[in-house]
């Protein structure tokens, strides 16, 4: 019977591109994951929200791009030879890249080593981006809930 548990919680684990933002690290479901791409030239879009950069020019395809430093409340995007934007896929909504200042690999989490974040851990208003805390050894990654910060952008852009 403890077998089949194992292999119930092996195939439950997640694999997350780990990327840098600050000092912080944040965990990003593979499956949004459509392509990941250096930085580029962005086009500005007049009356945007502070966090959207623009659009990018991805091989014939228009995708527009929010930095999620400035989505979170960080200080503006350092672009380096580190930078990346990752284009994501949720299910139900067109693709959206994200800037990050680096992409560290992917890392595997099983689900027993992912807790709820807690308001103990994050700012209230923050805590939304959040689907939980992965443990990895002795690091903690934050792993974000890319549905609802692509959603409220979505909401503010009805408004």
């Amino acid at each position: 019977m403890a077998e089949a548990n194992l292999i119930d919680s092996t195939v439950e684990s997640k694999q997350y591109i780990v990327v840098v933002l600050g000092c912080e690290r944040y965990g990003i479901d593979i499956n949004y994951i459509d392509n990941i791409v250096r930085q580029q030239s962005i086009t500005r879009i007049p009356k945007a929200q502070e966090y959207f950069n623009g659009i990018i020019n991805l091989r014939g395809e228009i995708i527009p791009v929010m930095s999620l430093r400035t989505r979170f409340g960080l200080e503006k995007d350092e672009f380096t030879k580190d930078t990346r934007i990752l284009i994501l896929k949720p299910e139900s909504q067109g693709k959206i890249g994200v800037i990050v200042d680096a992409v560290k690999g992917v890392l595997t989490i099983p689900p027993e080593n992912i807790d709820k974040p807690s308001a103990k851990n994050a700012a209230e208003d923050k805590i939304v981006f959040l689907s939980g805390v992965g443990k990895s050894g002795d690091d903690l990654i934050s792993i974000l809930n890319i549905t609802t910060v692509i959603q409220d952008k979505q909401d503010e852009d009805n408004k």
